[in-house]
């Protein structure tokens, strides 16, 4: 068994920890920092460990400062240090300095480290920033409308009731596979709608969700929607704009959020906009396109031609788009709409274009118009790369954490690849990917945001656009358990997309939008009543809703770490297999965990105390294991 520390420091650098959870980071205002107020930071170390002197390092308008630090609370497990800062900027980096026998270590957000780092791996404190409050204790379900239930056969489209790219329009039967690929398939409907969804609410609540994100809505040509062509007006085939106002009042009478998908990258080329633009190239939505060479000659998405990229060089797109009083994306967040948020499509390339890169200028556009509105929007943007530079409390909330959580827990069960839109689409290795490799991607993509953002980042196993994970896991039950399990219990906020919980499949995105099954004799009943148990503890968890993140063990084919508040500590093991993980005694002292402290596994019921700094744990197949401590309001003694 091996921890995470690197081989030239000392044992005890594994109980070193601080993030940027309610213990570690204390506010005056007892909420998100203001600027001007004081902020209590707290470092937690062994009190066996020869720590000397702890300094506080922060640099107030780019100059190094340092406060020393006192010891404060000890138990027999840890010693805590602390200190005050007060906020003077909108966003204080901090690290910290300790003195030990062994020499001077650095503690960043990347962990313990002799060498001197850069600010960019600094911890990240963000003033007065509008955070989705809502979002913390929410369990996300996605929905493609189309997909997912016809709740008003005569809103259907009909066959050849239009033409697109080619191809005419095709009405299927509810859960037939589709017969055709490409843009052939993108014109295949089965009738879902707005109705469907509200119809099947009731589902949702009895499954635990308490949000959904929808896809596109708004008037297009393709089942996806992203080619849109009406941003003003929901699609008549979904119900148009009463079905939406409709679902909102359902929703809102069982207290439940939903956030809408919009494509402010590019539009439909059917869009009245792009059709004026190419009929004259002096109207006045030309300069919301890129023509090289007027009138067919056009940027667009990824070379689609049906997709035209919009130009935010121009003001008037600006001032339709976000930040006129009239905005499409002011429009839906108001009633009788109120949407509670948007998902950004490609928002990593959002306003950027060769020479012209504006994408922070767009993407804070857009995050001050929509705050303005409602200051607890959640805006959500796709990228399935490293966005992190968007993620520092001024532009997205959040985005789909593909690169820091998705993708690496796919490579840890599957083996590594490399997808891409052009070709060769797929680069594959056969190798085993380490669970150090796991391990420290996450890390990485958590420690380059600040605590206020990682918390919020939406957890996915799958999407629209990626295999379902029964088809990533090649169908190995114990495995989709693993990483949903992973998903309920990381930093961030959990996604299903629809049917996972019941065992859809589909090993391409194509496959992956296949149609929700509604006749119970099709689901894996078993999963689903897996993730009710699991969506129950997430919505119920202290730990799991805002407690920090310590890794505890990395092993070749298992991890464990440790989620924590003052209320409750939970301890999660995954494991990958082949073969089962023998019983251990599973070392919980450098996380702080009392001797003494009794943990229960949430679904075995089995019970298991901590003893000379370790909690045992019995044998385990393939799978996750959830230990859960609940602790009681003055138990825990401490000492000055």
């Amino acid at each position: 068994m091996s921890t995470s520390h690197s081989s030239d420091l000392p044992a005890y650098a594994d109980s070193i920890h601080h993030d940027g959870s309610s213990r570690y980071v204390i506010a005056e205002s007892g909420q998100e920092p203001r600027l001007g107020e004081e902020v209590l930071l707290r470092i937690r170390t062994s009190p066996a460990a020869p720590v000397r002197t702890v300094l506080l390092r922060t640099c107030p308008d780019g100059e190094q400062a340092f406060i020393e630090m006192r010891p404060g609370a000890r138990t027999p497990a840890c010693l805590w240090w602390e200190a005050r800062v007060k906020l003077t900027m909108p966003t204080v980096n901090y690290r910290f300095l300790l003195f030990t026998d062994d020499g001077p270590l650095w503690y960043n957000a990347a962990g313990v480290q002799r060498h001197l780092s850069t600010d960019a791996e600094d911890f990240r404190l963000v003033a007065d920033y509008l955070a989705p409050r809502w979002v913390w204790d929410s369990v996300f379900y996605q929905i493609l409308p189309d997909r997912f239930a016809d709740g008003d056969p005569a809103s259907n489209v009909r066959d050849g009731e239009f033409s697109y790219r080619g191809f005419e329009a095709k009405a299927r039967q509810w859960g037939e596979p589709s017969s055709a690929k490409g843009a052939e398939a993108m014109v295949e409907f089965y009738g879902g709608d707005l109705k469907g969804i509200e119809d099947r609410l009731d589902y949702l609540v009895d499954l635990g969700v308490n949000a959904l994100y929808i896809n596109p809505v708004f008037s297009a040509f393709s089942n996806h929607r992203y080619d849109v062509v009406d941003y003003f007006g929901v699609d008549s085939h979904l119900g148009g704009n009463p079905a939406l106002v409709s679902l909102r009042s359902a929703t809102a009478a069982r207290q439940m959020r939903f956030i809408l998908d919009i494509v402010p990258n590019h539009c439909g080329v059917n869009h009245p906009w792009f059709q004026d633009a190419q009929a004259d190239q002096t109207c006045q939505t030309a300069e919301y396109f890129i023509f090289n060479r007027h009138p067919d000659d056009y940027e667009c998405w990824l070379g689609v031609k049906s997709l035209p990229k919009l130009n935010y060089r121009s003001e008037k797109l600006r001032r339709i788009m976000y930040s006129g009083p009239d905005a499409v994306f002011r429009h839906w967040l108001r009633p009788p709409y109120s949407a509670d948020g948007w998902r950004i499509d490609v928002a990593n390339m959002l306003g950027r274009y060769g020479a012209n890169q504006m994408g922070m200028e767009v993407g804070q556009g857009i995050h001050w118009a929509v705050k303005e509105e409602n200051p607890e929007a959640y805006i959500l943007g796709e990228n399935f790369f490293d966005s992190t530079g968007q993620l520092q409390g001024d532009c997205w909330d959040a985005t789909m954490n593909y690169a820091g959580f998705s993708q690496p827990l796919w490579y840890w069960l599957s083996g590594f690849e490399i997808r891409q839109h052009q070709y060769p689409q797929v680069v594959e290795s056969s190798l085993t990917w380490p669970t150090s490799a796991l391990v420290e991607s996450w890390q990485a993509h958590r420690a380059a945001v600040p605590w206020a953002i990682a918390r919020q980042q939406l957890n996915m196993l799958g999407s629209h656009d990626t295999r379902r994970i029964a088809s990533v896991v090649r169908g190995d039950k114990s495995q989709v358990r693993l990483a949903l399990g992973l998903m309920m219990t990381y930093v961030g906020v959990p996604c299903i997309f629809y049917g996972d919980e019941i065992g859809l499949e589909g090993q391409d995105p194509e496959s992956a939008r296949g149609c929700m099954l509604w006749d119970r004799c099709h689901w894996d009943e078993e999963l689903r009543t897996f993730h009710q148990k699991l969506i129950r503890l997430r919505r119920t968890s202290s730990a799991l809703i805002s407690g920090g993140f310590q890794v505890l063990t990395v092993e070749n084919d298992s991890l464990s770490y440790l989620r924590d508040t003052d209320q409750e500590q939970i301890v999660v093991i995954g494991h990958r297999g082949p073969g089962p993980r023998e019983a251990c005694d599973l070392p919980v002292l450098n996380g702080g965990v009392e001797d003494g402290s009794v943990f229960t596994e949430i679904f075995t019921g089995s019970v298991a105390t901590v003893q000379s700094g370790r909690l045992p744990i019995p044998s385990m197949g393939p799978g996750i294991s959830i230990w859960q401590c609940k602790l009681l309001t003055g138990r825990r003694k401490t000492r000055r």
